[in-house]
């Protein structure tokens, strides 16, 4: 599979995982294994389609993949145990199990909020964006180009395959996904910000809008919703992008969670 459609998860056992562009054929390695594989099977039983295209591909028999075969097996998915393919991939001695998927995208749910991010730039940022959004309940990521490769190592890596869990939608232009969420109430979060995170009314549906890591949004967008200021001290030019988002995220979703305390 040598084409840019085609993407390699592969789950390992003690705490290792890698994933493998087909196109770029680029390798990394990250910690917290459970969980990624955890997601990867998300991608396996929570979508409405199947995106394998390929069997997904077992070594012997190993702790880690019975899980994996019994959920193939339940949802139809194809699996051939061929050792001499994972270690031709794989390169290691530690890797049982490979998925080979189409790239995808899904729409956003109109109903839902969004984070929607204006040319994101920093592949470590997004993946690390893409774990709060789910940690704050937010599953619709809308990107507007240009942007990120979603499918970058690194974003897949700094996510922990949290991506697995998130429909995202790539747009030419903020425009396009204005016109296609006009009943959102948009919410440009801005350095020049006309109201205070702590005093701006948060209305359902609701889309936070971010900039670029070094820019930020243009001046155009105060006139593109409520602009919305995270207050700081002049100590600092500006906040990291996740970091922001974090706080961002904290606020607008404060009401839920005080509900489910209570």
């Amino acid at each position: 599979c040598s084409h840019n459609t085609n993407f390699f998860v592969k789950l390992s056992e003690g705490k290792i995982c890698r994933a493998l562009f087909s196109n770029s054929h680029s390798l990394f390695e990250k910690s917290e294994a459970k969980t990624f594989m955890e997601n990867f099977i998300f991608l396996i039983t929570n979508r409405n389609k199947n995106y394998f295209i390929k069997p997904l591909f077992l070594d012997t028999p190993k702790i880690c993949t019975k899980k994996i075969r019994d959920i193939c097996a339940k949802h139809h998915i194809d699996v051939e145990v061929n050792d001499r393919t994972i270690q031709k991939l794989s390169k290691k001695d530690n890797c049982y199990a490979i998925g080979v998927f189409e790239k995808y995208m899904e729409a956003l749910v109109p109903e839902n909020n969004h984070v929607v991010l204006v040319n994101p730039g920093d592949m470590g940022n997004l993946g690390t964006m893409i774990r709060t959004m789910l940690g704050f309940g937010i599953s619709d990521l809308a990107i507007i180009r240009p942007g990120v490769d979603i499918y970058d190592p690194k974003v897949v890596r700094a996510s922990m395959g949290a991506m697995f869990q998130l429909r995202f939608h790539y747009y030419d232009s903020f425009a396009d996904y204005a016109e296609a969420f006009s009943h959102h109430h948009h919410y440009p979060m801005m350095l020049k910000g006309a109201t205070s995170i702590h005093q701006v009314e948060k209305k359902q549906p609701f889309s936070v809008i971010f900039g670029n890591e070094s820019s930020g949004l243009p001046d155009s967008f105060l006139e593109a919703g409520t602009s919305v200021l995270i207050n700081q001290t002049d100590c600092i030019d500006s906040l990291n992008l996740s970091i922001a988002l974090g706080i961002t995220l904290y606020e607008f979703t404060r009401s839920t969670f005080e509900k489910d305390i209570e």
